[in-house]
């Protein structure tokens, strides 16, 4: 039983700025740090490989003293609008409606909301009344790739079916006012908001790259490198210096054995579909892989023009190579990395 990727779609908030136009409010906002720290806070952002990033707030707002809860509630209220408004865009792309969904799941880290996204989704789309539904939480940057596995499994195990996996994430709703941290400070210097809905399918007669295997890879012992912690004002990003050092570390492990258990190695893989986590992460991969003759030039161009938006983002860089539509037969690697430490991949042909 195949299951395939019919369409990817995205949604983006209405507020953007570009790095160049975010760097005079740095100065409101580290207004009693010493000038080295502030060169050093702008030089962070200025090196960050984003050019621009969107947010569901404006950023005056963003760096201003609203509560969690004020926060949370954007969030939210925001969240639910671009949820719907990427899945109604896959749903037009797939040329599906509505009611041909048999399960949804939706993924985030970045807030807090109960009932979860899918049940608002359910009630402003109309979505079938028997639907399936599955949030999926406190997974991060890998949670997109996750929801992927969730909707194969399920879709494997139902022949004829149809899912949508919606990514929905505001990291800039995270953003500590008080806390000067370098989590923080790279935090707010490479995360962005967005969302992305993928559809898959195990009805044959809907066409798309198959998932052809995947799987999950577990880091012991690093628990707390990677997350959030919930503090009285909102969600503080945890974010360990030692993350692209500790990836790096781990590829081999991740990879090799992974593909080959597929009968491949890393020359047959035409296309990497890797989430941008950082430009240090991007940098690690580029070394391990660019002497293979292998590039992750959507990977770079996605956090260039969007920054980090946690789960949703790797399903930006899939979008972009879905369009170029790949040749029969290609093949195509996705991966992505977050909280546990775990890493997620997926494996794809055209």
């Amino acid at each position: 039983m195949s299951v395939t990727i019919k369409a990817v779609s995205k949604a983006l908030p209405e507020y953007w700025r570009s790095t160049a136009d975010i760097l005079p409010l740095l100065d409101s906002w580290l207004i009693d740090q010493d000038d080295r720290f502030i060169r050093k806070v702008k030089k962070i952002f200025e090196g960050a490989a984003v050019d621009k990033r969107y947010s569901v707030m404006s950023p005056e707002d963003v760096f201003s003293d609203l509560s969690f809860e004020e926060r949370n509630d954007i969030y939210v209220r925001e969240g639910i609008k671009l949820g719907a408004k990427c899945l109604e865009n896959a749903l037009e792309k797939a040329s599906w409606q509505a009611q041909d969904l048999d399960y949804i799941i939706t993924v985030s880290c970045t807030g807090i909301m109960i009932p979860s996204l899918d049940a608002y989704l359910i009630n402003l789309l109309k979505l079938r009344q028997d639907i399936i539904r599955l949030p999926v939480t406190e997974m991060g940057c890998a949670a997109g790739v996750s929801g992927m596995i969730y909707a194969k499994n399920f879709l494997k195990a139902n022949p004829g079916k149809r899912a949508a996996v919606i990514a929905v994430e505001s990291p800039t709703a995270t953003f500590q006012l008080n806390d000067f941290s370098m989590a923080n400070i790279v935090s707010a210097a490479i995360f962005g908001d967005g969302a992305a809905c993928v559809l898959l399918s195990s009805d044959q007669e809907d066409t798309g790259p198959e998932i052809l295997d995947e799987e999950m890879y577990h880091f012991y012992d690093a628990e707390e490198m990677m997350g959030f912690k919930l503090t009285n004002t909102g969600l503080q990003m945890v974010l360990d210096v030692a993350v692209p050092e500790t990836i790096a570390t781990h590829f081999p492990a991740i990879i090799h054995p992974f593909l080959q258990k597929n009968g491949l190695n890393i020359k047959d893989i035409d296309h990497l579909i890797f989430h941008p986590g950082g430009k240090k992460i991007i940098q690690t991969v580029e070394e391990l892989f660019g002497q293979l003759g292998k590039n992750i030039n959507d990977t770079k161009e996605v956090l260039r023009l969007y920054g980090n938006m946690s789960s949703a983002t790797v399903l930006y860089v899939l979008e972009r190579m879905m369009d170029k539509k790949p040749a029969s037969g290609e093949k195509g690697l996705m991966l992505s990395f977050g909280p546990g430490f775990s890493a997620q991949r997926i494996l794809l042909q055209w």
